[in-house]
């Protein structure tokens, strides 16, 4: 079905290039790779990880699954994971469900508890929404977080994301369904 308008960013614009590592002041975020394995099997393990997430690690096989999944995202232009690193890993940062007709998708991110408190997050969000707005073209990103996660929204609102609503009982978590703070970043805002 032909479109009326043209694609925000064109098809496969992620794909044809090696995903790029990220500088983020004192913070690099690059591609997973496998030696992460580890890591990931470590961060999955925390309690609070486990709490804001719908999904767990339980063997490092899980662990490089994973991994793989997260660089086919990038391959198929629907996703891209970064760590966050300093130099050891730190957390992961995403654009999740990415739209490049519509220019728009979805930033997640998690910390391990030593990045917990030291702006990590922080630092890493606003440096992959300027790529993904000024770099990669995106015009709009979101950023949902449950509004019992007050850290989150501190995250939201220090990497310049407004606040636009709560979308209630948007997401199943392990204790059940949690109303959900919508943030948002567009192309050009401050």
């Amino acid at each position: 079905m032909p479109r009326l308008t043209a694609a925000v960013v064109p098809a496969g614009s992620l794909g044809r290039a090696e995903q790029p590592v990220l500088p983020a002041c004192d913070l690099l975020l690059r591609p997973w790779a496998e030696a992460d394995a580890g890591v990931l099997l470590t961060a999955f393990a925390d309690p609070a990880i486990q709490h804001w997430h719908a999904r767990t690690v339980e063997s490092r096989q899980e662990a490089v699954e994973l991994i793989t999944r997260y660089n086919q995202g990038w391959r198929t232009n629907t996703a891209a994971h970064w760590a966050i690193t300093g130099p050891e890993v730190l957390g992961r940062i995403a654009l999740r469900v990415i739209d490049l007709d519509e220019g728009c998708a979805e930033i997640a991110y998690w910390v391990t508890p030593a990045a917990r408190g030291r702006g990590a997050a922080v630092r890493a969000t606003v440096a992959l929404s300027e790529w993904a707005l000024e770099d990669l073209g995106l015009h709009r990103l979101d950023l949902h977080h449950s509004v019992a996660n007050p850290a989150s929204c501190r995250v939201a609102e220090k990497a310049g994301y407004g606040y636009e609503g709560t979308r209630r009982s948007a997401y199943l978590h392990s204790d059940g369904w949690h109303d959900m703070h919508l943030h948002a970043r567009i192309r050009g805002d401050a």
